[in-house]
């Protein structure tokens, strides 16, 4: 079988190498298990710009490249209208080379693929949308456009779409998913954590508006401010990095907020498996992957009541649904310093959940997806 994966997200090349987004690697490994061959059709980067990035570590049967249409200014928009007619062109190519499609949306690459599916109504296919689906949720024009295409069953046939969530009153195509990042191997006892010495937070995001990391700051800036004894240690890099520098040093919480930048997955496993808390204050997810990660290992998760996160919350019986104010917030978490008994049961409960979706378990799933 010939797959082929279409997608926004970039491939850089180094010499005879090529990288690419670390968690995006690790679920190509899975995909690649089910195919004879494997191509690609994305874009290029000279440089990772920042991009926490890993090698391919398979072959790539073809690679078809597609223009990066990231416009920004007007001259911008105005170029990537124009190079949009090329990617289309490239994308029927591909798609006649390929005996599975496999799009990833949403985004700029996925609205594109969208239509030109169209044109292939017998060729099987599938999607996996890894925003939010939540068909109550505000989202760009384009995001709606994308879901209304894929979920039109006259216009998008012969597909599986790959969903965060289960939701009222969905088309037959539509298919609830998730993502995985750990396998039934690494199901280690959780390291024994209790409230009475440092509270230990983390945050793992890109470190932009959207991921809202000020906020992570803020409010662990109130248990510092009540005499805690709290750390925060943040793992990404983004626009927002110089920001958050900044606040961190005018308001003396250098010996309790420490920003790591990008860092391996076995760092990051390693920092899970200390922390009390996983935070991530986002304004918008599909299927928050710090959060699934982080109650893997034990942290009780804090989290936007945002898409598919209070279903994997519980409604607030595996975690904590913030209501992004920070007096709110705090009282919400300090019920954990006056109560052990109720953090080990939440802890004890999100991990539960967590491992029953591993990379074992997804490996199936993707096989049974390219086989119907």
């Amino acid at each position: 079988m010939k797959l082929l994966i279409v997608s926004t997200a970039p491939f850089i090349y180094r010499g005879r190498d090529v990288y690419a987004y670390g968690p995006y690697v690790n679920e190509l490994l899975v995909w690649n298990k089910n195919a004879t061959t494997i191509g690609f059709c994305c874009p290029v980067w000279e440089s990772d710009r920042g991009l926490l990035i890993s090698k391919v570590p398979f072959e790539i049967g073809k690679h078809f490249k597609l223009i990066d249409l990231n416009g920004v200014t007007l001259k911008g928009k105005i170029q990537s209208f124009f190079r949009s007619f090329y990617n289309i062109i490239i994308l029927f190519k591909a798609y006649y080379w390929a005996d599975h499609i496999h799009i990833r949306c949403p985004g700029n690459i996925g609205l594109l693929s969208c239509f030109v599916q169209i044109f292939f109504p017998s060729k099987p296919k599938s999607a996996k949308y890894a925003g939010n689906w939540d068909p109550e949720s505000n989202q760009p024009w384009s995001y709606c456009l994308q879901k209304w295409i894929l979920s039109n069953t006259f216009l998008t046939r012969n597909m599986q779409v790959l969903v965060y969530g289960e939701w009222p009153n969905q088309s037959k195509n539509i298919k609830p998913f998730f993502t995985a990042s750990y396998s039934e191997k690494e199901k280690l006892p959780l390291q024994p954590l209790n409230m009475s010495g440092t509270i230990n937070f983390i945050f793992v995001g890109s470190l932009v508006v959207g991921k809202n990391p000020l906020y992570a700051i803020k409010l662990v800036e109130q248990f510092f401010k009540n005499n805690h004894n709290v750390r925060l240690n943040i793992y990404g890099d983004g626009v927002l990095k110089a920001e958050l520098e900044k606040y961190i040093e005018e308001n003396y919480l250098e010996k309790h907020v420490f920003l790591h930048g990008n860092q391996n997955q076995e760092v990051i496993k390693k920092a899970y498996q200390n922390s009390h808390f996983v935070i991530l204050p986002s304004k918008s997810e599909g299927w928050p992957k710090a959060i699934a990660e982080g109650m893997f290992w034990g942290c009780v998760p804090i989290a936007t009541p945002v898409s598919f996160v209070p279903f994997m919350l519980d409604y607030g019986k595996r975690g904590v649904l913030l209501e992004m104010d920070f007096t709110s917030d705090y009282n919400q978490l300090k019920m954990f310093l006056r109560n052990e008994t109720l953090y080990q049961e939440m802890r004890n409960e999100g991990a539960n959940w967590s491992r029953s979706y591993t990379t074992d378990l997804f490996q199936t799933e993707i096989k049974s997806i390219l086989i119907n």
